[in-house]
């Protein structure tokens, strides 16, 4: 195998294990536009690496979904329920489930909920048929879009991506401790609508991602 043949192997061997649920810090993203990058300098065979990197995220959303459904389950809903209700919790994913595999689609092709949407869809027990059509086809159209991106536009794009992740990761704590500071302050200035622990719940709730996903589900 060649330097070009390894490097393929290892961008799928990383696509794969972060779709699994390892949290490496490493973008997902920034790795299927780098990708394309490398493509369009004819170090990868452009059709071999985009398939390659699709079967490999559906491979690791697989090993993912298996896991949430069977022996992550009852740690991942104990956690839930610290921060919302049963029966809330029950209605959203409910409707996730009732939704399939355009659901699970629509979540996996969607900036920023696609980041759960695998623990989403093991929770709300999507069928297996249903999930796997939802993800080939979110995963497809997600990647075909990154890695587009980086094939058109070429290195530059890596490098500007790149330089954005550190501000924009400061500004998200920074905005998210913003945030915390302004429910402080209006939570303080609320009458006896609800108890201090009821709105620290609902603000955590908030917070919960997986719940985030939920919620989308439930707009639908």
């Amino acid at each position: 195998m060649d330097l070009a043949g390894a490097g393929l192997v290892a961008i799928l061997g990383l696509i794969l294990v972060k779709e699994a649920g390892l949290p490496i810090p490493v973008p997902g993203d920034l790795v299927v536009i780098g990708a394309g990058v490398a493509a369009s300098q004819g170090r990868f065979d452009p059709p071999t690496a985009l398939i390659g990197i699709v079967m490999a995220s559906i491979v690791g959303g697989a090993i993912q979904y298996a896991l949430i459904r069977s022996v992550a389950r009852p740690t991942l809903l104990r956690i839930l329920r610290r921060f919302t209700s049963s029966e809330r919790l029950d209605n959203q994913t409910e409707r996730f489930r009732r939704g399939g595999a355009r659901s699970v689609a629509l979540a996996r092709s969607t900036p920023g909920v696609r980041i759960v949407a695998i623990a989403a869809s093991g929770l709300a027990a999507v069928p297996p048929v249903a999930f796997v059509l939802g993800l080939a086809f979110g995963n497809a159209l997600f990647i075909a879009a990154h890695f587009g991106l980086g094939f058109v536009l070429g290195e530059p794009i890596v490098r500007i991506v790149g330089a954005a992740l550190g501000p924009l990761a400061v500004a998200g704590i920074v905005l998210a401790l913003i945030g915390l500071v302004g429910w402080w302050a209006i939570s303080r200035r609320r009458r006896r609508r609800g108890s201090m622990l009821e709105m620290a719940s609902a603000w955590a709730d908030a917070c919960c991602p997986a719940c985030l996903a939920l919620a989308v589900a439930d707009r639908r």
